[in-house]
């Protein structure tokens, strides 16, 4: 599997989310993620009568490590600050198989094997750009993030057989670590407020380690000493976070007028139907709104039902004028589905112009996202 083809496996895996806003996160959250890593060639070198062995021959003493892919495993614990500002603390572990070892100055019958481990705390700072991305239908919430840290790095029994002898190296070292993250939440409000799926790519570095490395064997001496080995990680990954005590605020009705006496003209009734945040489409709340909107017009022999649009100001005049005229659009729709005769609806749309709740430009206030509907 390459990078290429994880990455779009990774889309179509995050197409089914997404019909929710994605949220900034405001208070305490943790989160878990898996997937792939790829780990950079690594350096091992002979000392000792094997490494005069192949200076004598005109060979190199040091070779490269290749390693397959591996998998990463991820816990954190972190605070949002509800502007977009994260910061978490995270325990990581990668392991990677040896796949071959090359070098030594094109020595033949060089066989490989081991396993590689990193393992290591980190402290994150990350920010989320409330930016309403929409891909396909799909609301995310792009990240990036830096960290720094302590990492682990852990050679169990990687070795190169060579000339009889072998140089293999055993051993545990930790080094300061840092790393970048580039990543996006998906909502799954539907399963639970604050609930997320994530997808992330990391590079994580280190600096220089040095491994405990011995050589010998066969018809030579043992000799140990330190193998220095830079230790630079590729990986991608899924995950949950989940950030408690988020809430998704639900639509309202106005308080119906005091009931007039018989003989005065019957009073207007207004009915406030909500949208979520860049939406235009109905949710249950808001069709059985409708719906008792609907009835009372039936029931009670009005004349004319007045259909009024509105958003609020998160985004352009212009945009936030169209998004109003759809969503008094959805509304008509289902008076008119709900028995309602067309010509007996006057729809219009008034963009950010008349918020019920008054906010500075670039504001996302609930509210404000709504559609009136007046029987008169």
């Amino acid at each position: 599997m390459n990078f290429r083809n994880a990455l779009l496996a990774t889309t179509m895996l995050l197409l089914p989310f997404g019909a929710a806003q994605a949220q900034q996160v405001n208070g305490v959250y943790i989160g878990a993620g898996a997937g792939l890593n790829w780990l950079q060639d690594a350096n091992i070198n002979a000392t000792g009568s094997l490494a005069d062995e192949l200076r004598a021959r005109g060979n190199a003493t040091g070779g490269d490590v290749s390693f397959d892919m591996g998998w990463v495993g991820v816990v954190s614990l972190g605070y949002g600050f509800g502007n977009g500002l994260r910061a978490e603390i995270e325990g990581s572990y990668r392991e990677n198989k040896v796949d071959t070892i090359g070098g030594f100055g094109g020595a033949g019958g060089i066989s490989a094997g081991g396993t590689a481990r990193s393992y290591g705390v980190m402290a994150n700072a990350l920010y989320d750009f409330d930016i309403g991305a929409n891909f396909g239908g799909v609301s995310f919430l792009p990240y990036v993030g830096v960290g720094a840290g302590y990492i682990w790095r852990e050679f169990d029994g990687v070795r190169a057989n060579i000339l009889g002898g072998s140089v293999s190296s055993d051993g545990t070292d930790g080094r300061f670590a840092y790393q970048a993250i580039v990543g996006a939440a998906m909502p799954l409000t539907q399963w639970a407020p604050g609930l997320a799926l994530t997808a992330e790519y990391r590079f994580l570095g280190t600096m220089e380690h040095d491994i405990s490395t011995q050589s010998g064997g066969g018809s030579f001496n043992v000799a140990r000493t330190g193998t220095k080995s830079e230790n630079y990680n590729h990986s991608i990954m899924l995950g949950l976070r989940y950030a408690f005590g988020q809430t998704t605020p639900a639509p309202v009705v106005a308080p119906a007028p005091a009931p007039m006496p018989a003989a005065a003209p019957a009073p207007a009734r207004t009915y406030l139907v909500f949208f979520d945040f860049d939406r235009a489409d109905l949710t249950d709340r808001a069709r059985q709104i409708i719906g008792e909107a609907a009835t009372n017009a039936t029931g009670q022999g009005v004349t004319r039902i007045e259909v009024a649009g509105h958003a609020d100001r998160a985004g352009s005049p212009q945009y936030n004028q169209r998004l109003s005229e759809r969503r008094a659009g959805a509304v008509a729709s289902e008076l008119e589905r709900r028995g309602i005769q067309r010509n007996n609806i006057s729809v219009q749309a008034f963009g950010e112009s008349r918020p019920l709740v008054p906010t500075a430009d670039g504001v996302r206030e609930p509210q404000n996202r709504r559609v009136e509907i007046v029987l008169r």
